[in-house]
């Protein structure tokens, strides 16, 4: 992978994107929340710190999730057994994915608070 033209390494991101939305279901998810909010934000045309703030914790997320994704995949190929400390590995970044999507709610709640007391 080194020594790869900027397009190249821009391929090799995309196909980890990819592969991910294909075989992570949760992924999928958290990129149709990310668009729904992306309509929301669209529609009411809030101030810019919302955008931002939105499009930060959404980010996030989807980040989180291809991490999460990227070192499963890993402990799985390189110790298929069940493993106690694995499950821990894996159990923790689970919850690093539900820490960020608690977090983004949360902003998002405030945002439609905000939104309706005017």
């Amino acid at each position: 992978m080194k020594n790869q033209s900027f397009l190249r390494r821009l391929d090799n991101a995309w196909q980890g994107i990819h592969t991910s939305w294909l075989s992570e279901k949760s992924f999928r998810f958290h990129c149709a929340a990310t668009l729904l909010v992306i309509v929301i934000l669209g529609l009411i045309r809030p101030a810019p710190i919302w955008w931002a703030l939105l499009l930060l914790v959404c980010g996030l997320v989807l980040t989180l999730e291809l991490v999460n994704t990227a070192i499963e995949k890993l402990i799985d190929l390189l110790h298929p057994e069940q493993h106690p400390v694995l499950k821990i590995v894996k159990d923790t970044l689970a919850g690093a994915v539900l820490v960020a999507s608690l977090i983004a709610t949360g902003i998002f709640i405030a945002f439609v608070f905000t939104v309706i007391s005017g």
